[in-house]
C-alpha cells in the first residue's frame, strides 16, 4: 500500500512538471508562408478605343488688342490739370488733362481783332470800287485810276483770307490746350504732371482702345498649320477658371530661333485678365481615336510610367508604357500596351512584377488580401487571440 502511495505522488509530481515546463514555453511559429499566395485581389479591364478630342496647348502673354499713345500736341505751355489717372475708363473726346490757356486766349483775341481790321479794309476798298465802275464811263475816272481801285480791293479781300486763317490756327491752339480721349478706352499709364511744362509730341497716356486684351500664344509650326481664324480656344486663367475665345490673326512669319509662330486670340471682356499677365491655353484641333485605360491602371515610378498585364497563373507583368492625353479619369496609351491585353485597373500601386493576384468580381469591392502575420515579433504577445486584437495584416508586411 505505502508503494502504491509513493508511485502516485511520483506520477502527480512528474505530470505537474511538464505542465510547468509546457506552460512557460511558446508556440513554435512557421517561419514562412506558401510564396505562390495572392498579393492582392485586383480587377483586369482591356483598354478601350474612343473619340477624343485632339488638343494642343499654348502658353503667351496677354496684351492689349491695340494701344493708343495720347501726347501734347502743343510745347512750352504749363500742365493746369490732370483729370484722369491709370485703370479709369475713358469715352472718346473727354477732356483728360488742361493746359494753361490765358497766352492762347489773348494771342486768339489780338487775331480776332487783326481778322475784323481786315474786313474793314475789304469793305472799304470795295465800296470805292464799285463808286469808280459806276462812273467810269463818264470820264470822270481814268482807266488808270479804276485799276488801282480793283487791286486795292483784291489786296483787301487777301488780308482778310490771311487773317482769318491766323484766326483758325489761334483756335486750334486753343482747343490743343485741352487733351482728349482718341477712342473709347482704358487708361493704361500716365506720365502727366501737373506743373510740367510739355514740349510738343511728348507722351502724356497710354490708352488701351476700346478695353479689348489679346491672347498671343507660342505655337509650333507643325501645329500652326492646323489652327484656323475663328476657331475657339480656351484659356485657363490664374484663378483656375476658364474663358472661351476665338482666333483673329494668326502671325505669317516662324521665328527662326525659336521654330514657333505667334496665334493672335481675341479675349472676352473679364475683371480677372490684366494686360501683361502670362497664361496657358487649349486649341481644339479636332478629333482622334485614342486607346485608354483608367488613371487608376498607370502607376508613375522613378519618373516613369508602367502598366500591369494580367498574364498565365494569375501572375502579372511590368510594363513600361508611354502616356499621352488625359480626359476626366482615364488617359491614353501611346505606346506599350496592346488592345488585347488584359491590365490590372485597381491597385496596380501596390504591385510588383511577378506579383501573383486573385481576380475580383468586377461588380465586387476590391480588398486587399490579408493573411497572418509570421514574424515573431509581431505576432508576440497576441498569438492566442489573432482574430480579436488586430493582428491580421496585409501581405506587404
Amino acid at each position: 500500500m505505502n508503494k502504491k502511495i509513493l508511485l502516485g505522488v511520483v506520477v502527480v509530481a512528474v505530470v505537474a512538471g511538464a505542465i510547468l515546463v509546457t506552460k512557460g514555453k511558446k508556440p513554435e511559429v512557421p517561419a514562412t508562408v506558401t510564396a505562390q499566395k495572392p498579393a492582392l485581389t485586383v480587377m483586369i479591364a482591356l483598354p478601350e478605343t474612343q473619340v477624343w478630342q485632339v488638343r494642343v496647348s499654348a502658353s503667351g502673354g496677354v496684351l492689349p488688342w491695340q494701344e493708343a499713345i495720347i501726347g501734347a500736341e502743343i510745347g512750352g505751355l504749363r500742365l493746369a490739370e490732370v483729370l484722369v489717372n491709370v485703370g479709369d475708363s475713358v469715352k472718346k473726346g473727354q477732356v483728360l488733362a488742361r493746359f494753361a490757356d490765358e497766352l492762347s486766349q489773348a494771342t486768339l483775341n489780338q487775331q480776332q481783332a487783326a481778322a475784323d481790321e481786315a474786313k474793314a479794309r475789304f469793305a472799304e476798298a470795295t465800296v470805292h470800287l464799285q463808286r469808280a465802275q459806276s462812273i467810269k464811263d463818264s470820264g470822270a475816272m481814268s482807266a488808270q485810276e479804276l485799276l488801282q481801285l480793283s487791286t486795292a480791293a483784291d489786296t483787301a479781300r487777301a488780308q482778310v483770307q490771311s487773317a482769318e486763317a491766323r484766326l483758325a490756327a489761334e483756335k486750334l491752339r486753343l482747343n490743343y490746350t485741352r487733351v482728349v480721349a482718341s477712342d473709347d478706352g482704358l487708361i493704361s499709364a500716365r506720365t502727366a504732371t501737373v506743373g510740367a511744362v510739355m514740349q510738343a509730341g511728348a507722351e502724356m497716356f497710354r490708352l488701351i482702345r476700346q478695353g479689348k486684351l489679346e491672347w498671343r500664344a507660342e505655337l509650333s509650326d507643325a501645329a500652326l498649320q492646323q489652327v484656323r481664324l475663328g476657331q475657339k480656344v480656351k484659356v485657363l486663367l490664374a484663378q483656375g477658371d476658364a474663358l472661351v475665345a476665338s482666333v483673329v490673326r494668326i502671325s505669317p512669319v516662324i521665328d527662326p530661333q525659336t521654330r514657333n509662330g505667334t496665334v493672335y486670340v481675341a479675349l472676352p471682356s473679364s475683371p480677372a485678365l490684366r494686360a501683361g499677365t502670362f497664361l496657358q491655353g487649349e486649341f481644339e484641333l479636332g478629333t482622334s481615336n485614342a486607346l485608354t485605360l483608367p488613371q487608376s491602371a498607370v502607376v508613375m515610378r522613378d519618373g516613369f510610367a508602367y502598366v500591369y498585364r494580367a498574364g498565365k497563373d494569375n501572375r502579372v507583368m511590368q510594363l513600361k508604357v508611354t502616356t499621352g492625353r488625359h480626359q476626366q479619369d482615364r488617359v491614353e496609351i501611346l505606346s506599350g500596351v496592346m488592345a488585347d491585353m488584359s491590365v490590372v485597373t485597381s491597385g496596380a500601386g501596390f504591385l510588383n512584377d511577378g506579383d501573383v493576384v486573385r481576380l475580383a468580381d468586377r461588380h465586387a469591392a476590391v480588398q486587399p488580401e490579408l493573411h497572418m502575420a509570421v514574424r515573431p515579433e509581431l505576432v508576440e504577445g497576441c498569438f492566442d487571440k489573432l482574430s480579436t486584437n488586430g493582428c491580421l495584416l496585409p501581405r506587404s508586411i
